[in-house]
This record gives structure tokens, sequence and C-alpha cells, in this order.
């Protein structure tokens, strides 16, 4: 994206991310989000390849410009490129610079450092850019933290003492109030988990602008925000997590070489350490939930099957709303016709128990079947070894 100069795990994580994902959008595309509040930003105009680079460059009729990459992460500024290119925001002189840089740019893997942030507060120093944690780590008081009240939201009053303590001239106190009194309403309309302004500068003139934007929103209100979840880029994402949404699986990659398969956030956790207790590291977070069928379970094998590191599959089932023999039926149904090589390790607790056992019993295969959780895991590391 090009813009004018006048115009930013644990295992526990883990578990908290299986149960509820968050949506984040390009720069560009909360620039376009902002505008549509009236909140002002610099000309912003996306390219897709290098030619389209040029040619927007070209479009502005001056050639003092930046370029951005577009990522779903922050810290772009002090990122590198996996071709050796230093830093994803660029000031570019010329058309022909702008085409330089979109081509190293543009299909390549920018690398940066994230951070998150949490609840409902407005945090804001005069002191922002790319080192901000620096900064509250040695100077907490240049952070200026304002806690809203969710129902009222952020009044006028609140908005202009913010403007006041980041030391805004009196000429601009007006329009930064008003920009914060808009954030928060999209905040609030839009579901948003996060709204990143980094910075927000004023201008010569007094105008007060967002420079750059991030934006996070809450996956459970898809239903009521079709227009913001329509710009979701999946291309950035892990495939495999992608595809386990599609079945309404919560599916998290991890770095181990056990595929796990659980009913429960707090049983996967459980089955997590369980399996870290004995040596051995899980590939995944996999929770069914209560209503999976033969058939979720099915697609669950073969995702768990996509990632080359998995050397064995454990599947651990307390059967409260979800039955065994759904589970067990899956299984059996999973191992034939995927052509299941790697060692299955089983566990099958509660409801309909008994028929799961004889099921997967009377049906031949090599699948490994425990009662005990421990027992269990240590026998799936074993095998993964």
């Amino acid at each position: 994206m090009l813009s004018t100069l006048r115009k930013a795990g644990s295992l526990a994580r883990t578990a908290s991310a299986g149960q509820r994902r968050f949506l984040s959008i390009h720069e560009y595309q909360s620039v376009n989000l902002l505008n549509s509040y009236g909140i002002p930003t610099p000309k912003s105009i996306p390219a897709k390849s290098a030619q389209e680079a040029f040619d927007v460059a070209q479009s502005f009729g001056h050639n003092r410009l930046v370029i951005k990459a577009q990522v779903l992460a922050g810290g772009r500024g002090k990122g590198h490129f996996e071709t050796g290119l230093q830093g994803g925001v660029h000031v570019v002189d010329s058309p022909e610079q702008a085409k330089e840089y979109a081509a190293k740019m543009l299909g390549s893997k920018l690398i940066t450092k994230q951070t998150g942030a949490r609840g409902v507060v407005l945090v804001a120093s005069n002191q922002g850019g790319m080192n901000i944690e620096e900064v509250a780590a040695k100077d907490p008081s240049a952070i200026v933290t304002t806690p809203i009240n969710y129902e009222t939201g952020l009044t006028r009053p609140e908005a202009v003492e913010i403007a006041k303590k980041l030391g805004f001239k009196p000429e601009s106190i007006d329009e930064a109030a008003d920009i914060f009194v808009n954030l928060y309403r999209i905040f609030k309309e839009k579901d948003a988990t996060q709204i990143e302004i980094n910075p927000l500068a004023e201008t010569k003139d007094g105008a007060v602008l967002c420079m750059d934007a991030k934006f996070g929103f809450d996956d459970n209100a898809e239903f009521r925000q079709k227009d913001i979840f329509s710009l979701r880029d999946i291309s950035q994402e892990e495939p495999s997590e992608v595809e386990a949404q599609k079945y309404n699986l919560n599916f998290i990659k991890l770095d181990g070489s056990i595929g796990c398969l659980v009913n429960g956030a707090g049983l996967a956790m459980a089955t997590m350490d369980v399996l870290s207790l004995h040596g051995g590291e899980p590939a995944n977070f996999l929770d069914v939930g209560g209503g999976a069928t033969p058939d979720t379970v099915k697609k669950a094998f073969e995702i768990l099957l996509t990632d080359p590191k998995v050397k064995t599959i454990f599947i651990n089932i307390f059967g409260g709303i979800m039955r065994c023999d759904y589970i067990a039926e899956g299984v059996i149904k999973a191992t034939k016709e995927l052509d299941l090589k790697i060692p299955l390790v089983v566990r099958l607790k509660g409801t309909k128990e008994q028929e799961a056992k004889d099921m997967i019993k009377e049906s031949g295969l090599k699948i490994v079947a425990f009662d005990s959780l421990d027992e269990a895991a240590e026998r799936a590391v074993n095998l993964a070894t």
C-alpha cells in the first residue's frame, strides 16, 4: 500500500485460541473502515503487483511516498523479508523505486515480532512508534490508559482529556477527540477485539491523521458482521486450521509428533499435559466438540495426516454429550478409507463406552485401546519415538 507523507505461546494460550479465534484484516482494509466512520487517514491505494505499485505511485502526482507491505502482523518496520530485504515500510522517491520495492516485497514472507492487547480500554502515548513496548517498560507514566464504560462508550469530555494529555495543540484537540470517540464506535459496532493506530499524527497545519491501522474482530460475531468477515485473507493462515474451521473443528497446529483428537478444551489441555509429562510433544490442539459425527471424525483424521511430523495419533474421548460409539465408528471408517499406516492409540470413556470398545475389537484393525489416560499417553509417546 502506498501513502503520502502528509498523512502503526504457551499451551494455555493455545486452549484459549482453540475456543475462540479472532479475525484480522489488512491495513488498507482498516483504512477503508476508518474512512467510512469519517476518520481521516492518508490517501492510500493497494497494489498487487510491481507494475501496479508503479502506476499507483505515478497517480499521486508527486514523488515523496511510503510503501508498506500488507501482512497480518505488527512490527512491519522492523521486520525482514526472506529475500533479505530489511523492513516492510519504506520511503520511496519515485514510481520506479516503488516498483523496485514492490517486486522485492510481493510474494515474499515478511517476518516480524508480534504483540497483543487486552481489555476495553483506550491506551495512548505521545511517544508512540515502533518502540512503544520499550517506552511502557522504561516510563509507565508515558502511557495514558482510560477505562471505557462499554454501555455509555467513550464520552466527549474523556476524549478531550486524552487529547490534552497527549499534548495536541489547542486547535487540534477537538479533531483528536472526535477520532477517539469514533474509534470506540467502530470497536463496539463492528465487534472489534483490538484497534491499534500507530502512529496518530498531527500535521504542521493542525490536522490529525491515523497514519496506520491494525484491527482484530471477534469471530463469534461473524453472523452479524458479514461485511467485515468478507475481508478475511486465508492465504496468510495455516491451511489445516482453515480447513478445520469449515467443519467446526477447533484446531491449532503445533510442532510435536503426536496428533491429538479430543473432545472438550479442558480435556485437550489435560491430554497435552500428560503427553508432555511422558516426554512427548503434541502436534496439535484439536477439539471435536460435543456434536461430532463419524464423518467429522474422519475429516479430523484427514487434517491430522496432512502434517508429515505426525508419527502417532492419540484419541482421548470422554463421552458426555459426545457418544463414544460415534467416535469409534469414525475412527474405524477413517482407518480403513485413509489406509492409516501410523500407530493409533485410543482411550474412550463415558456414554456408549462398551459399545465403542466392542466395535473397535470386532473391526480387526490394529488400534491400541486403553482405559487409563496415563497408560494411553505413555504408549502414544513410545510409539512416536
